[in-house]
């Protein structure tokens, strides 16, 4: 009964041509890999690329090895044929890229999208043409392409961007990490609209005319094989990155597409609502830090006529933008309450940093933390001590001071430690 049951199966492997493997040579690491679980086909495929010179044995990590075995016989094949065909010159850790193109054959199942074939990169004369004028590396995974980081010495010899700056030296004391957070270096710009079969050997002409580039990713789509329309540039200095914007921003790369260049802002700061008015700075640090991770600073604003109370509202400054999103997505869940409320999370409005051409012709001062005895005719008798005023609004607990000169405007800024405790105890 079980050979009648079996015999489709017994005849089919008689119709199977036996494998000839006495003609079959293997490499050192063949044994190895069946001894670390691979199929006999899968091991023999993964030895033939071995032998190719693609990739060596040391290139590969118990990691991929490990997630390869997961795979049955024929997804294991069909991965490592993609891998085989793909272009691994720029790729610096192929046993990263292997696990990406793995990931990546399991995102297309999941969709239930078909392999597709190969999508036309970037022509490797060019690019290699580039490399070799700048001297810059570039490094592929699945996900991105990234030139340069750092550049050659040839190029800038300084730190890197956002590395060993006063900012940063003060922030590893505890005493600057929120002013860091908040604004950055600002040597990063964000570049979106790119046609998604363009690369470095346009992108980078264009931009290095700004001043000197630390790298450039390029974020690419693993599915499709071309890039995701968008990248990051970071320039050795913050003027380069300003220059940048005001070069290829809606610069026509190619006919009809228009870039978008600006600023990088990496937001670490949340706006919370639904805060009781009764607490203090030092009661939401304390309760958010039960409830999320990596918060460093509470920006709270009490009410104009009641110094005791806040204003119901506060901003939750986070050490990056990692923990920031985190913290987000933890607190908008509705799981996490706070003082047994659910409060309301957004992301906060990102400080932006004005424009130096727009402030050499600011002539108006903001001043705030005004008590309710300050009157206008008080803010006017004393800024008018340092130039000629337009005029002087008050509203609540804050003022602005409008001067006929901005360098007297400049003056105020200059003192304005001493002058604002003057006026706030006036």
């Amino acid at each position: 009964m079980a050979n009648q049951v079996n015999g489709n199966a017994v005849q089919l492997k008689e119709e199977e041509e036996p494998m000839d493997t006495s003609s079959v040579t293997h490499t050192e690491h063949y044994k190895t890999l069946i001894e670390a679980g691979l199929p006999q086909k899968v091991a023999e495929r993964l030895d033939e690329i071995f032998q190719t010179g693609l990739v060596a044995y040391v290139d590969l990590d118990e990691r991929a090895i490990d997630a390869l075995r997961e795979f049955n016989e024929e997804g294991a094949l069909s991965v490592l044929q993609q891998f085989k065909e793909s272009d691994l010159s720029h790729v610096q850790n192929k046993s990263a890229f292997l696990c990406g193109v793995m990931k990546t054959y399991r995102q297309r199942e999941k969709q239930g999208s078909k392999v597709q074939e190969s999508t036309k990169g970037p022509d490797e004369a060019k690019i290699k043409a580039l490399l070799e004028r700048t001297g810059y590396t570039l490094d592929v995974t699945t996900g991105q392409r990234k030139y340069g980081g750092p550049p050659p010495d040839s190029v800038y010899s300084g730190v890197q961007p956002g590395i060993g700056t006063e900012e940063e030296t003060e922030r590893e004391k505890g005493k600057a990490r929120k002013q860091v957070a908040r604004s950055g270096t600002r040597t990063e710009v964000f570049v979106g609209k790119i046609p998604r079969d363009l690369y470095e050997d346009e992108l980078v002409p264009l931009f290095e005319k700004a001043g000197p580039i630390w790298d450039l990713r390029l974020m690419m789509d693993p599915l499709s094989g071309q890039n995701r329309g968008y990248a990051f540039i970071t320039f050795c200095g913050k003027e380069a990155a300003q220059e940048a914007v005001k070069l290829c921003d809606s610069y026509e790369i190619r006919p009809g597409k228009h870039l978008g260049v600006c600023i990088s802002v990496a937001n670490n700061r949340l706006f919370v609502g639904s805060i009781p008015k009764n607490k203090t700075k030092e009661n939401i640090l304390e309760e958010f830090s039960k409830v999320t991770e990596g918060l460093v600073d509470v920006i709270l604003y009490h009410q104009p006529d009641d110094k005791k109370k806040n204003r119901g509202f506060c901003f939750l400054e986070y050490e990056d933008h990692k923990s920031a999103a985190q913290a987000r997505r933890r607190l908008m869940s509705g799981k996490v309450k706070v003082w047994g409320n659910v409060v309301t999370v957004e992301w906060a409005d990102p400080v932006e940093e004005p424009d130096p051409e727009v402030m050499a012709k600011v002539k108006v001062l903001f001043v705030r933390n005004l008590a309710t005895t300050v009157t206008e005719e008080i803010l006017e008798k004393s800024f008018s001590e340092f130039g000629k005023l337009e005029r002087v609004k008050k509203l609540k607990d804050y003022a602005f001071v409008h001067f006929e000169d901005r360098g007297a405007a400049v003056k105020v800024e200059i003192l304005k430690l001493c002058f604002l405790i003057f006026v706030f105890c006036c």
